[in-house]
């Protein structure tokens, strides 16, 4: 453990206190913010980010399941760190932490058991232009694919599916799985294709489907299409790539002098980020057992070449095991934030805000080198403080963000 000087003690105190300061006497959207004490923990309740305060940077425009919006690490990205500093996500998914980091100048580090969150964080990292894309979809030989799954029909019209086989075959020869060394517009594609897969519009590959970021079962996509009295029809496969890119691309691209360092493994074990190398980490984790991940993701990773099954996602079914996981993963910031560092460490509410699950992350955190600060509630709905806790004041509101706020000792 780093050993604090009363001088650094003093300087962390201050930022810290400036910082609660600035929560305290938030009022951009028009009122103060609530400051609340439950069971010891203060609490900070306001609308402090909104998606209607500004559309966030288009690149950010991918779809994944249980992804925070980008306007929660752009809030605590510029407010707790400087351009060249590093911001970690342990539990990245899509990476908006990341790319949000790397938007602002500071340097992109994240992490996920899932190799399919790299798949679709890294290439948002890099330059990219849609001229290159539209370059190297010209290159691909649409001919070369063949129908290997026949259970894909449900989705793809033939002539589409043979066009993704075609594809799959291009980006394996530019971009292997489990590189580093990949071609980065081959990598630019491959992520966009998995973002098309399935949907409910002509700007997916499939027929009319779920949205795309839950993927449904063969055997469901089969009941759709006799409810519908349809079949998949054929898609322009890289029509559909090079308008999705446009729309990614809209508002520009990573600069092009950001450092990025991510990882695939378990959040509680990073041995690729050095000790004391991070200044913010800003995280969710997976809830309890409400999110099948392996289960919405299997069509993306059917293309991606990943096997679902080997992607060792745990699910907690109970609080204890959860609040284990979280100690666990704690206890690996604890290594990588430098002294002085912060989390912001958010969770959603579970179960019809029956769990509240800030509580179990401050109890995770006790007895380790942090300093809890507190919990952020943004809540754009509610105007009555004791729904909050989880009660109904005459009207069911809707889910807040709820942030655990730590500094590092």
């Amino acid at each position: 453990m780093n050993q604090l000087s009363m001088f650094d003690r003093v300087q962390f105190a201050d930022s810290s206190a400036s910082f609660i300061a600035e929560v305290e006497a938030f009022c951009q959207f028009g009122q103060r913010t609530i400051v609340d004490n439950q069971d010891g923990i203060p609490y900070f309740i306001n609308e402090f980010w909104t998606a209607g305060q500004r559309q966030a940077h288009s690149i950010h425009e991918v779809s994944y399941r249980a992804c925070f919006k980008a306007q929660l690490p752009e809030f605590f990205i510029g407010r707790l760190t400087k351009p060249g500093d590093v911001v970690f996500d342990p539990f990245m998914g899509r990476g908006t932490t990341p790319v949000q980091a790397a938007l602002m100048g500071r340097q992109a580090f994240g992490n996920d058991v899932n190799p399919l969150s790299l798949l679709l964080c890294r290439p948002r990292l890099r330059p990219i232009t849609i001229d290159a894309v539209s370059a190297a979809l010209h290159s691909v030989d649409w001919s070369a694919g063949e129908v290997k799954r026949e259970d894909l029909l449900a989705f793809y019209h033939p002539e589409t599916l043979r066009k993704l086989e075609a594809l799959r075959l291009w980006i394996a020869e530019r971009a292997p799985l489990g590189s580093e060394d990949v071609d980065p517009v081959a990598d630019w594609i491959r992520m966009v294709a998995i973002n098309r897969l399935s949907g409910h519009s002509p700007g997916f590959f499939s027929g009319r489907s779920m949205p795309p970021n839950q993927a449904v079962s063969i055997k469901a996509q089969l009941k759709i299409n006799e409810k519908l009295g349809v079949s998949p029809p054929e898609r322009d496969v890289a029509g559909v790539i090079l308008k999705k890119s446009r729309t990614l691309l809209k508002n520009g691209c990573a600069p092009s002098q950001v450092r990025s360092s991510l990882h695939a493994g378990a959040a509680w074990a990073v041995p690729g980020i050095p000790d004391a190398s991070v200044d913010l980490t800003v995280t969710s984790p997976p809830f309890l057992d409400i999110v099948q991940y392996a289960a919405d993701n299997w069509l993306r990773c059917w293309f991606a070449g990943i096997e679902p099954d080997a992607v060792a996602i745990d699910m907690h079914k109970t609080e204890e095991a959860w609040t284990l996981m979280v100690n666990r993963v704690l206890q690996e910031q604890a290594r990588i934030l430098r002294p002085g560092g912060y989390v912001a460490f958010e969770v959603g509410e579970v179960r019809n805000g029956k769990v509240l699950l800030e509580k179990l992350v401050w109890r995770a955190a006790e007895g380790l080198p942090f300093e809890r600060l507190g919990v952020m509630v943004n809540d754009q709905e509610f105007t009555k403080t004791a729904n909050c806790w989880g009660v109904e004041n005459g009207s069911k509101g809707t889910n807040t963000n709820r942030i655990v706020l730590l500094q590092r000792h």
